[in-house]
């Protein structure tokens, strides 16, 4: 019993406040030895009722230890700015969005990046209508051609 006394009265006692945040939650850090070796006790006092989604994020990274050091206060003045200013982007993104489907706007959506293989159809289009006699040499040819572009877009012919 004199034990849990004792490192209820340690907590209490060597507890050193690193920081607060808006809502009003108090952070605390502890040194403290275990198995000789030195370790941090890190954990927050809430104002009020226990609300774990309180904590921004921040803070939830330096209780976890994957961040060394606490969030200043500019550090949280500027991060919510830039938050603030991401939610008024969206904002400014959604009512362009609803303008324009409003508007009926039928501009063609241009897709980047390469998702699947080459289009075959559009590549046999490009090539110009050849006579009876000279169709199944010429198609064999574009069979071949297209064998080799193929091979060449999965990375077999170098």
């Amino acid at each position: 019993m004199s034990k849990l006394l004792s490192r209820i009265a340690g907590f209490f006692s060597s507890r050193t406040m690193v920081g607060a945040d808006k809502v009003g939650n108090r952070y605390f850090i502890r040194k403290e030895e275990v198995d000789g070796i030195m370790k941090e006790k890190r954990w927050v006092v809430f104002k009020g009722e226990k609300d774990p989604t309180s904590i921004p994020v921040e803070w939830i990274c330096w209780l976890n230890g994957q961040r060394k050091v606490a969030p200043t206060p500019e550090e949280m003045i500027e991060l919510e700015a830039r938050r603030e200013r991401v939610r008024l982007n969206v904002a400014l993104l959604k009512e362009e969005e609803e303008r324009k489907a409003k508007e009926g706007s039928t501009r063609k959506v241009v897709k980047t990046g390469k998702v699947g293989g080459p289009d075959l159809k559009s590549f046999i289009r490009q090539f110009p209508a050849a006579s009876e006699g000279d169709k199944m040499e010429e198609a064999s040819d574009a069979m071949d051609d297209m064998r080799v572009l193929i091979m060449y877009k999965i990375g077999l012919c170098l």
